[in-house]
């Protein structure tokens, strides 16, 4: 094999010209991933409810002179993932990554939980993921190759009082994750997962600001500190290059070490 160049490492990292869809991309990490895939060269697709933070999003991804488009959408529904799927495809005409990034966290007990708060939970954070790979991968298996990143949680593999509804939805996320590797894998499409402990988004920061209550969970975390969003977004950039080519089926724990120990 020939020794590799700096041009060679470069495209191995780059997604110029690709075309990525991203949820939950009207704030926090979703806006991050798409920040970060736009400056490596990919167009985006914006899924999202709040129409003026897509907008926001949106203008951040075309400043990096990428084309764009911003699709509003509830994703707990059963007519949004697929519609949102459909829209994005009418726009690019091929989806060539998917990040399912969309999630719901309500912090309730078991016997607190409701109906409605675990139909919304596993609405939101499985069955999306589910219809909305279902509406873009035949684009992919017809061009033989893709890449799909789903965000799940260290949540799921890992219990915490209060996430019910949320590590189940979450392991449920896994398990569907390694399932799209052994079904589109033979396609050249590469599915995984990636599992993050606490990231400070700007809920986050003020969430956590009180360091009596922060300062207890940072301890348990090797690294004393949280994620960071664009640590995130660059492992989802890693797996949505070419760089991955041989990553499938995988569920990739971020967290600081906090589950090693």
């Amino acid at each position: 094999m020939p020794e590799n160049t700096a041009s060679d490492y470069v495209a191995r990292f780059s997604v110029r010209g690709k075309r990525a869809l991203v949820t939950g991309a009207s704030r926090g990490i979703g806006a991050e991933i798409a920040t970060v895939l736009a400056d490596a060269g990919a167009d985006l697709a914006l899924v999202g409810r709040s129409a003026a933070g897509l907008e926001v999003t949106r203008q951040a991804v075309i400043n990096k002179g990428r084309r764009c488009v911003s699709i509003q959408a509830d994703l707990s529904t059963v007519d949004g993932p697929p519609i949102a799927g459909i829209r994005a495809l009418e726009f690019f005409g091929t989806i060539d990554i998917l990040v399912n990034n969309a999630g719901l966290f309500q912090r309730r007990s078991i016997l607190e939980t409701t109906v409605e708060q675990w139909d919304e939970t596993q609405a939101t954070n499985l069955r999306a993921p589910f219809f909305l790979a279902q509406t873009v991968v035949p684009g992919m298996i017809k061009q033989r190759g893709g890449k799909i990143i789903n965000v799940s949680s260290v949540a799921s593999i890992s219990g915490c009082e209060g996430h019910a509804a949320y590590s189940a939805s979450k392991a449920g996320m896994n398990n569907l994750t390694q399932v799209m590797a052994a079904e589109w894998g033979p396609f050249n499409i590469q599915t995984n997962a990636i599992a993050p402990a606490i990231v400070l988004t700007d809920m986050s920061r003020k969430a956590w600001s009180d360091e009596t209550q922060s300062g207890p969970v940072k301890a348990r975390i090797p690294l004393h500190r949280f994620g960071e969003q664009a640590e995130i977004a660059d492992l989802v950039l890693y797996l949505a290059s070419s760089a991955s080519d041989f990553i499938c089926g995988q569920v990739v724990v971020i967290d600081g070490g906090y589950s090693a120990v």
